[in-house]
């Protein structure tokens, strides 16, 4: 029922910028907070960063100063503004919604995005 759309992905170089977006749609959505995680194989799934419904946001301490996360007026869609991007930052970005659907709380997910960062 809750569909999870994320953008943006793709290929950039070390230092360089992406921007990727993720919007929730769904009958009597209310969201509570939407964030993004990244999983690298062999590390676990990592959160870096999250906004919630009230504005709250909290970042991942290996994104901080660098990524922002941000959202429309409405709270979605949510975007993550990726600069300075390094090597390391490559992995699969997944957005994460938590929401109530009526009565009906529950996380979903979007299908993920890579993000590659080359040298």
């Amino acid at each position: 029922q809750v569909q999870v759309e994320e953008s943006g992905g793709g290929l950039a170089q070390a230092g360089g910028s992406l921007r990727l977006s993720c919007s929730a749609s769904g009958s009597a959505l209310r969201i509570v907070a939407m964030g993004w995680y990244r999983h690298t194989p062999g590390k676990q799934r990592e959160l870096v960063a999250v906004i919630t419904a009230g504005g709250s946001i909290d970042y991942a301490d290996s994104v901080k100063g660098r990524f922002t996360i941000s959202r429309d007026y409405a709270g979605n869609p949510v975007y993550l503004i990726m600069d300075s991007l390094k090597p390391e930052d490559t992995a699969v970005y997944v957005c994460n919604v938590r929401a109530y659907t009526g009565t009906i709380s529950g996380d979903y997910w979007g299908q993920g995005t890579q993000v590659t960062v080359s040298s």
